[in-house]
């Protein structure tokens, strides 16, 4: 129920009201005189937009700006002392799988991939909130001092809810929605490859924003599409004015190394090729030898040709040739210049041979014939889980299409906005398909399911949850169909039809991953010390002996080890007992841990035996600090590359 305003109107803002509809652009949001925003007139614009000449004002430059974009930039760069909490219980085949499910904040997901994961990902698609005055964006006010900071950033206090109500009466609408995607834009570039590629799924409304943002993060030149979707094919006579059919996915790589892969051929398009003068290199259609440009602007481009069947010359008039007179020769010699049927043509076409043809380049424009509907996205995953549980999913065929145009068949994807995990869904898809390798990381807030809604109905407590089974079932469903098809293929070859043929086909069932890491982001795993060292009172010494939290598994400590010292999160894990005492081997060598306590020199040795790149113990879990200080010099002569640290 709303409450009375117990006040009379104010008068400036429904002044200022009048003057938005006048001239909109004119009207801003800006800082009142306590640091709140509000609307506000930007009295300079208006002044120009009221003068007949140019009104002196403050510089002019090409830019985005908005209330909060400081605090946006603090936001990306300030530190935070949380980690990852892996969950065997949530997750399939833990110890082998290559994909991960991050469940957390994704700005804090973001940060913590940093330096784990620094120019690895070959293409990151999102689906952000759309900013439609009905939905809910991540609240990061990062604008307080040093003690509060210290506290969230360390987790001293519980820290809520961070989804807050972006409503269009909210006086900074945009920037709220701005200061919230753009830290996790710029932390996304960082993660990108040199040749990786971002796609963002946006609306109408927030278009112009993102592609400003993107254009400031990734650079203008980066810019590669803006793809229309058709995420609906009837028009709605419930709209007041356009029925909006299409969505934009916008397209940004991180720099010119990035090449987007083409489409297979079709039918259609092989159609145009012909060969009129039976050349035996086989079919062909001609390009023009004309130049767009005027003889003027392509000089060097200007020479006389030979029609060698006529014996006539032939100069540029309104158009410069396309190829230089060292071309021309070759191309005549090769016999790659068409005169026409007879000849007699004062200009050829130079003859482009479908064996050397590439592939097709895709256009801005995706029917959803070729990337589905909304419609389609709602049936994908209502065929799961017989009921819908979640609001416009995107469709597979969507997120296949633009894996197909970023990715190879080993690439990393990064969702960060995972949603119901539609992107993790393709990727299993498209690998059983083609065979490929790729592996993703899915990033998604446990944000709570309306209670009134089916999700909820049917126990699924958060969207995280959904996305999570979601992966579960469409991977089991996936590899069903995939070993019918080779139980199929194997009954074929045993058949007459393919006596005397060779159709094996290695069981790509086998090596499909179809599994998921789940880690959740907490706390760090060391405890809070917050006082001073002249502060510490004696008899509370004991309370410091052990700096881990109490409610940590080693399995908590190792993966904090991966993230401090930029380990592959995916690498395979196998847990070992050695002389009573667990082992983590993670990549056989690459690291080994042991975070027990008790530890003496016999099982440091054994340890340095498997000679592995790093070794890490508890600082505390050695049986005496005689075996502590030996640690190193046990390495130095047994293992001397092992890097060796303690937490």
């Amino acid at each position: 129920m709303e409450k009375m305003r117990m006040h009379s109107p104010n008068m400036t803002q429904d002044n200022i009201a009048r003057i938005r509809d006048l001239f909109p652009g004119c009207v801003t949001e800006a800082h009142d005189e306590n640091g709140k925003l509000k609307l506000s007139v930007d009295f300079d614009q208006l002044r120009q937009e009221l003068s007949e000449s140019i009104v002196e004002g403050p510089q002019e430059r090409y830019h985005l700006n908005w209330p909060g974009k400081r605090e946006a930039l603090l936001t990306a760069n300030a530190p935070i002392a949380k980690t990852f909490r892996p969950c065997r219980e949530e997750s399939v085949d833990f110890d082998t799988t290559k994909n991960l499910f991050i469940e957390g904040d994704n700005l804090d997901a973001l940060k913590l991939l940093q330096e784990t994961y620094l120019g690895k990902v070959k293409m990151i698609y999102i689906d952000p909130p759309y900013n439609t005055g009905n939905d809910f964006i991540y609240e990061d006010d990062f604008a307080e001092n040093s003690e509060e900071f210290l506290k969230r950033s360390n987790q001293k206090d519980e820290e809520g809810n961070r989804l807050v109500a972006n409503t269009e009466s909210n006086g900074r609408f945009h920037s709220d929605w701005l200061s919230m995607v753009y830290p996790r834009l710029k932390l996304a570039r960082n993660l990108l490859k040199d040749d990786g590629v971002i796609f963002i799924s946006i609306n109408d409304g927030e278009a112009h924003n993102v592609r400003k943002a993107c254009d400031e993060i990734f650079g203008g030149e980066n810019f590669k599409s803006d793809i229309s979707w058709q995420k609906r094919y009837t028009r709605s006579n419930n709209t007041v004015d356009f029925t909006t059919v299409i969505e934009h996915i916008f397209v940004y790589a991180k720099s010119g190394d990035f090449i987007v892969n083409l489409l297979p051929r079709t039918e259609e398009a092989d159609a145009r090729y012909t060969n009129p003068d039976n050349d035996p290199r086989g079919v062909w259609k001609g390009a023009s030898f004309l130049n767009p440009a005027t003889p003027e602007k392509r000089p060097n481009l200007c020479y006389p040709i030979l029609n060698p069947n006529t014996g006539l010359s032939t100069e540029p008039t309104t158009n410069a040739w396309r190829r230089s007179k060292e071309e021309f020769a070759r191309l005549q010699e090769e016999g790659i210049l068409y005169w026409g049927v007879d000849g007699m043509q004062p200009v050829p076409s130079i003859k482009m041979f479908l064996s050397g043809a590439r592939g097709l380049t895709p256009i801005n424009f995706w029917e959803h014939e070729y990337a589905g509907n909304t419609d389609e996205g709602t049936s994908d995953l209502s065929m799961l889980f017989n009921a819908k549980l979640f609001e416009n999913p995107k469709p597979i065929r969507l997120i296949k299409r633009v894996i197909e145009h970023a990715c190879d068949k080993e690439s990393l994807i990064l969702d960060f906005f995972a949603g119901s995990a539609t992107t993790a869904h393709a990727a299993m898809q498209l690998n059983a398909d083609d065979g490929g390798n790729r592996s993703y990381i899915m990033v998604q807030l446990p944000e709570s399911c309306d209670e009134k809604s089916e999700a909820f109905k049917a126990n699924y407590k958060t969207i995280a949850e959904i996305g999570k089974e979601r992966i579960r079932r469409a991977g089991k469903m996936i590899k069903t169909d995939l070993i019918a098809m080779e139980d199929e293929l194997a009954e074929k070859e045993k058949s007459d039809l393919f006596k005397g043929e060779t159709t094996h086909q290695s069981l790509e069932s086998e090596k499909l991953d179809i599994g998921f890491r789940v880690l959740k982001i907490d706390s760090s795993n060391m405890a809070d010390i917050y006082y001073t060292p002249d502060a510490l009172e004696q008899d509370k010494l004991d309370l410091y002996a052990d700096n881990i939290k109490p409610d940590r598994t080693p399995e908590d400590l190792l993966f904090q080890v991966l993230l401090d010292w930029g380990v592959d999160l995916s690498l395979p894990i196998r847990k070992e007992t050695i002389q009573k005492k667990t082992v983590f081997f993670v990549d056989e060598n690459a690291l080994v841990a042991c975070f027990d306590t008790g530890m003496d020199e016999e099982l440091v040795k054994a340890l340095a035996n498997y000679k592995p790149l790093r070794v890490v113990f508890r600082d505390n879990g050695f049986v005496s600090d005689a075996v502590k200080i030996n640690v190193e010099q046990i390495f130095k002569q047994m293992s001397p590359s092992t890097e060796v640290k303690s937490i």
